[in-house]
């Protein structure tokens, strides 16, 4: 790890160093904010410590400016609270009192290194996925990663590397659809000074950052024809030209790519080019949508309801079966992700001695084998106001009865939202949001009645 030390720590910077250089790290020193930024521009850094007394709000700025992201941990001496205290508020992650505790700082240095990087699976689709990537990971081909958003393609390039034999050099990702195409090109090779307005200094791109190591091309089939051609080069010719630049320089990278779309449907339509893809896709991995590997779904709600109970300092409370039954049923479409949104909400929303259904928020009520979970619960109640009448549901999709209920429901309460909710059991906002839903997909929705409307469906 490669550690930056802004200002003088209070004369405590031989202490720091010697008890990060102990833990491993890097370390380099500089006097100011001006010259610490140099450093991040020309040789990066994995943390910055910086003095309390120094411009902390300036060099957050400036970062965010640059798009140069590193954590950022201030230090100074412990009986200043509120000096702490604004260095929190002006973008510090931490605040280290000094003089430095080397526990405390190895703990720091620790979390910064160490990111949760661990697979959990059960199901044989992934045991089977992780086992190619174990395969290929020791090799220098390139390696096109596909799979739906949310199933975890950044997490298996991470795998990949820390199995390779680069895996203590650098992981450096870039997401390519998240920056802008005229500032992708130098977020990649780096510029030179006066390459274009604001290139205030040289910077190194993400090329020379992950050299000897591994680059990430996240969602690759974002990046513009154009600057495709320009990373074929680099591939072909294993150097870079800086925006601004006239000397080429020499890199050593492996290379990894990451993206949900199909690419052949791509390189049809024109969008990506076919001779770069063929250089990128050495091999091939397809991760499984998270619906494809039903026996995960219930050990990483498990994982991920552990994770944010301890995060949040709240009590680890165990899934109840109804929960894992209906977990085990919804589609997630988000996969992965979304799974991991849902549980970090049930366990703000848990009472009790387990997480049962009502802490269980899903996304979407048309997920075709599972509908809404608050609207499914109040189905029969429904019915049974209705005077126990069931249409034929046979033919239908989930979504299809869920619709036809709340529409028949609030048919029977003549428009009346708040009593169809009542009967349902669900909230009025979801019943609203189901409403509007239907208004846009040309259904006809009953007019409101009976009650003073704030938002009219």
């Amino acid at each position: 790890m490669r550690l930056l030390i802004i200002g003088t720590l209070d004369g405590q910077i031989g202490a720091a160093s010697q008890i990060a250089m102990a833990r491993g790290a890097k370390v380099r020193q500089a006097e100011d904010v001006t010259a610490g930024l140099e450093v991040l521009r020309t040789q990066g850094a994995d943390l910055v410590m910086i003095d309390v007394k120094r411009d902390i709000k300036g060099l957050i700025d400036s970062l965010e400016a640059e798009r140069i992201v590193v954590p950022v941990v201030a230090c100074g001496i412990a009986s200043d609270a509120s000096a702490a205290v604004r260095a929190i508020k002006a973008g510090a992650k931490e605040y280290i009192p000094l003089p430095p505790d080397a526990e405390l700082i190895a703990a720091i240095i620790a979390a910064v290194v160490q990111e949760s990087h661990n697979i959990v699976f059960k199901d044989p689709r992934m045991a089977q996925t992780l086992k190619l990537a174990e395969q290929v990971a020791n090799s220098d081909a390139s390696i096109m990663i596909t799979g739906e958003s949310g199933t975890g393609k950044e997490l298996i390039a991470r795998f990949i590397h820390n199995k390779s034999r680069r895996s203590d050099k650098r992981f450096v990702a870039v997401n390519c659809a998240a920056i802008p195409e005229n500032l992708l090109e130098s977020e990649l090779f780096g510029h030179e000074k006066g390459a274009f307005t604001g290139a205030v200094a040289r910077r190194i791109g993400k090329f020379e950052e992950a050299n000897g190591g591994t680059l990430l091309l996240d969602e690759i089939s974002e990046m513009d024809v154009r600057l495709q051609s320009k990373l074929l080069r680099v591939l072909q010719e294993k150097e870079i030209d800086r925006v601004g630049g006239n000397q080429p320089v020499k890199v050593d990278v492996r290379i990894l790519a990451t993206s949900n779309r199909t690419m052949e449907d791509e390189i049809t339509k024109g969008t990506f080019r076919e001779d770069l893809y063929y250089r990128l896709n050495v091999v091939t991995l397809a991760l499984p949508a998270l619906r494809e590997r039903p026996l995960d779904i219930s050990i990483l709600a498990d994982h991920f309801a552990k994770r944010y109970s301890e995060s949040n300092g709240l009590p680890s409370r165990p899934l109840s079966a109804e929960t894992r039954q209906m977990l085990t049923r919804h589609v997630w479409r988000g996969n992965v992700r979304e799974l991991e949104n849902c549980m970090h909400r049930a366990v703000l929303l848990a009472s009790g001695s387990e997480i049962t259904p009502e802490a269980i928020i899903l996304s979407g009520g048309h997920v075709g084998t599972n509908p809404d979970p608050m609207v499914a619960q109040a189905a029969n109640a429904a019915a049974s106001v209705m005077g126990g009448a069931k249409t034929n549901m046979v033919g239908k999709t989930v979504a299809e009865v869920e619709r036809d209920l709340i529409l028949d429901t609030l048919t029977h309460c003549l428009g009346n939202r708040t009593h169809a909710a009542t009967i349902l059991g669900i909230s009025i906002r979801t019943l609203r949001n189901k409403l509007k839903q239907y208004g846009d997909e040309g259904i006809d929705v009953p007019p409101a009645g009976g009650e003073p409307e704030r938002m009219s469906v």
